[in-house]
């Protein structure tokens, strides 16, 4: 019997299936409306300048920054509202100006109107401006040639908002990866059937199904497969017919039926994988012909968590997208326990800014993630004391990054 293979680190098995994948998602062009989730093919480059002049940051008057002066009384030569057009200042007059409006030719200031008085002549300045003040600078926001945004980047709100505010209708981005999502087990039974002895309903199934609808993936649902040979085969062809990548649950443990490990091996390559995480330890990546194809194990915290630090940022490489690491917040903790040989993802609550383990940390208790605020990482091989901090993962920076 052969040795057992060492734990591999979480980081180097990532960069390992990394190394290994390309980018499979074809490209198309498609207007700002419909593009948000989408991940950019190409880098988006600023062609004008934003603001493309410059604009007064308050309400009050805009002027030459030598007239500006404390006591000085200035005759109003034009009002400027936003979107108006400008003409050139008359020399030591004042403009009077709104937020948002171009400063005319000859301002360099603007004087807020909580700093001016009315008077006979037209305004008077009760405290001194210096130039550039209240103004917002021609490209303050974006330069001319400026890359924006690089390839590879997911186009959130934010990221539209300012490629509209270039002027731009449409981007150039990658089709939505197709991922197939099957079920291995026969004690697993859908929601809405009578279970029988020996048997639990998929909570799997639809918490994968939402996990990958929400990195806008296109979901292959494949269902359940049953426990032989020949249906996990047939059920594999048709998904690397499908799909672009294919997602498992279940059959990658150690002790399992081998009909996964089995039908993959007649079909691809497949290479089992024991990472060094808790929950989570087993984990499978290779191919069904050319299409990529990854395993989770099957109980539902270890699928969550090795799907989110595992499986998600394989697929996503796959569509294209730059890795981006999930947040993470050095935080206090209440916990303390001796070494352990893995690097432990911990469920936890913040409370007053301090993690505190949630009470049934069970691979198998998916209830506990309800009220968890996230993921503690507690590194192998040290003793964890409480009142030390460690690295906390919010779920919202997990599962978006």
């Amino acid at each position: 019997m052969s040795a057992m293979k060492p734990l591999i680190p979480l980081d180097d098995a990532r960069q390992a299936l990394f190394d290994q994948l390309s980018v499979i998602a074809d490209v198309e062009s498609v207007s700002l409306n419909d593009a948000a989730g989408r991940i950019l093919a190409e880098s988006v480059v600023a062609t004008i300048n934003v603001p493309p002049k410059a604009n007064s940051a308050m309400d009050g008057y805009a002027l030459a920054a030598k007239d500006a002066v404390a006591g000085a009384e200035l005759a109003i030569s034009q009002r400027i509202p936003a979107g108006a057009v400008t003409t050139p200042l008359v020399s030591s007059t004042a403009a009077r100006i709104f937020t948002g409006a171009e400063l005319p030719d000859g301002a360099d200031c603007v004087v807020m109107q909580e700093n001016t008085e009315a008077c006979d002549m037209g305004v008077r300045i009760l405290q001194t401006a210096k130039a550039s003040e209240n103004v917002r600078a021609a490209g303050l926001d974006i330069t001319a040639g400026e890359v924006i945004l690089e390839a590879g980047a997911r186009l959130t709100a934010p990221a539209l908002g300012i490629c509209a505010s270039t002027g731009i209708t449409h981007v150039k981005v990658f089709k939505p990866l197709k991922v197939a999502l099957l079920s291995t087990g026969d004690e697993l039974v859908e929601p809405g059937v009578a279970l029988q002895p020996g048997q639990i309903y998929n909570s799997n199934r639809p918490m994968l199904v939402e996990l990958l609808r929400q990195a806008d993936f296109d979901v292959v649902d494949m269902g359940q497969v049953a426990d032989n040979h020949q249906a996990t085969r047939d059920a594999f062809i048709t998904a690397s017919e499908q799909a672009d990548a294919i997602l498992t649950m279940g059959g990658v443990s150690v002790g399992e039926e081998d009909h996964v490990k089995n039908a993959i091996d007649e079909l691809g390559s497949l290479n089992l994988w024991r990472i060094r995480i808790r929950p989570g330890k087993p984990f499978a990546a290779g191919r069904v012909g050319q299409t990529p194809i990854f395993g989770l194990p099957g109980n539902p915290m270890s699928a969550l968590v090795t799907f989110s630090l595992l499986a998600r940022p394989c697929l996503m490489h796959l569509q294209g997208a730059v890795y981006k690491p999930a947040l993470r917040i050095p935080v206090e903790t209440s916990v303390a326990r001796s070494a352990q040989s893995r690097d432990e993802y911990m469920r936890v609550e913040l409370h007053a800014g301090v993690a505190q383990r949630v009470v049934n940390q069970s691979s198998g208790v998916l209830s506990s993630a309800l009220n968890a605020d996230g993921l503690l990482h507690l590194p192998a091989d040290v003793e964890i004391k409480a009142g030390e901090r460690y690295d906390f993962i919010p779920f919202c920076s997990l599962l978006t990054s």
